[in-house]
């Protein structure tokens, strides 16, 4: 299983370069059967004017995970995934570290999923709460 977890990681980052991913150097960390983990870098790059890490690119790591955790569950070569719904409590404020965001899924239907992401700090501070639902649609 560590193998086949550390092909599936290197294969799902290497499709990083060249995307909004790659802007916020998100990095896909981490997978079992009903999660996945990334992580990113809080600096100046995804702060708010005062300095902070802004929700939007909070919301942007919780989209990443919960999208490539969808691609993980469906047969890529037949089907895309597209969120259609995404909800997000900040809780916490950061400055700098990096913040982690694991994904877990709520509900594995065969045209939608849902996706609890909690966003934690390096020392596991809860960050954000986030909800999203993605709709899996067959490829045309």
């Amino acid at each position: 299983m560590e193998l086949e977890k550390k092909v599936i990681l290197e294969k799902i980052n290497a499709k990083v370069p060249g995307t909004l991913m790659e802007t916020l150097e998100i990095t896909y960390t981490d997978l079992g059967d009903d999660f996945l983990t990334a992580s990113m870098p809080v600096s100046p790059k995804v702060h708010q004017p005062d300095g902070v890490l802004n929700g939007g690119a909070t919301v942007a790591l919780a989209e990443s995970v919960g999208g490539a955790a969808s691609h993980l569950f469906v047969d890529s070569s037949k089907y895309i995934v597209r969120g259609v719904e995404i909800a997000a409590n900040h809780l916490k404020s950061v400055r700098s570290g990096t913040v982690h965001a694991k994904a877990t899924i709520v509900h594995k239907g065969r045209t939608l999923q849902l996706w609890d992401i909690k966003v934690t700090d390096d020392e596991n501070n809860l960050i954000s709460v986030v909800k999203l639902t993605n709709m899996i649609l067959p490829k045309s």
